[in-house]
């Protein structure tokens, strides 16, 4: 006999990745069974509308001419067509009845509410609710843009 020779096994560098498969079910299970119990937020109060629309809908075109009713931080209202200078001390009544005017000459005209910084939200709302109950189409917000 020639005597036992051991086979001699090529080395080769894997890595058994089923371990790491298994971990990660692990945790993706954890994460699925506690995320329901993880809340952050702040309960408000917001203010009611019945007439609210979503803002696909407000969009304007930009050839016509445009309104805007502004609300300052007292909530005075005031009116502004086609950058005029704004007649501030309007009653929300006058603002209806001018709006409707202008957007009878103008029915493509988009009406576009911007309050101050400091100005209460539920009058904002209150002023588009009053537009839209009015009959006003398209109502949208005013906004600044940050740079």
């Amino acid at each position: 006999m020639a005597g036992y020779q051991p086979k001699k096994r090529k080395m080769t560098a894997e890595i058994n990745v089923v371990p790491y498969i298994d971990v990660m079910l692990v945790l993706l299970i954890i994460f699925m069974v506690t995320s329901p119990f993880v809340t952050q937020g702040v309960d408000v109060e917001l203010p009611k509308t019945s007439t609210a629309k979503p803002a696909s809908e407000l969009a304007g075109d930009s050839d016509s001419s445009f309104i805007i009713v502004e609300i300052d931080k007292d909530g005075n209202l005031g009116l502004s067509v086609n950058d005029e200078e704004v007649q501030r001390g309007m009653s929300i009544q006058d603002i209806v009845v001018r709006v409707k005017a202008e957007l009878s000459i103008k029915p493509d005209s988009p009406v576009a509410v911007g309050g101050d910084a400091s100005t209460s939200y539920a009058e904002v709302v209150l002023v588009l609710d009053e537009l839209s109950r009015a009959g006003i189409p398209k109502v949208g917000l005013l906004t600044d843009i940050r740079e």
